[in-house]
């Protein structure tokens, strides 16, 4: 797990881009968070399998199905409800990060132990555009990565392919 120092950043699209999904993240607003530990990658297949054969956990899904897209046991866990991700986390004695929590570990940076808002960092590895160097994008016939492929994707704080790959929940709503 990684470290995520306390401190306030400003949450929401600062680059008034045009796409309408990123009308939800307006208007830019402070957020003042209390240090948090946050896991360095998804999920696996192997770690979520793990938990529903000791934990006896219902999981609806069908297994077969989920390794069309995550092959193997290193491979972020897919198709999962957030009520089953939930499940999974108290399990681990963890929880789901907040929207916020994710957005600062996603793109800030630290000075001096303290939580910045990064004026340098859209993406967790910085300024430069989304490529399959850094996020698992364009993907050929849908198929997901390992979770500790693609390095250069790594946020400031090393937590991993923050972006592409997968979908991943939070605590949060999202409305």
């Amino acid at each position: 797990m990684a470290l995520i120092p306390a401190g306030s950043f400003a949450m929401g699209d600062s680059k008034n881009e045009p796409e309408n999904w990123m009308e939800r993240s307006r208007p830019i607003h402070k957020v003042q968070l209390d240090a948090f530990y946050m896991d360095i990658h998804e999920v696996t297949v192997g770690q979520f399998r793990n938990f529903v054969e000791l934990s006896g956990y219902q999981y609806d899904g069908d297994w077969d199905d989920i390794a069309k897209f995550s092959p193997g046991k290193d491979f972020p866990m897919v198709q999962v409800s957030w009520n089953d991700a939930t499940a999974y986390a108290k399990w681990s004695g963890k929880r789901l990060p907040t929207e916020a929590e994710w957005e600062a570990a996603c793109c800030c940076t630290s000075q001096e132990n303290e939580l910045i808002s990064s004026k340098t960092r859209k993406y967790p590895w910085g300024r430069g555009g989304i490529t399959r160097d850094v996020a698992n994008v364009g993907m050929r016939h849908m198929e997901l990565l390992d979770v500790d492929e693609l390095p250069a994707g790594d946020s400031y704080f090393g937590v991993r392919q923050m972006i592409g790959n997968c979908w991943e929940w939070t605590a949060s709503m999202f409305l």
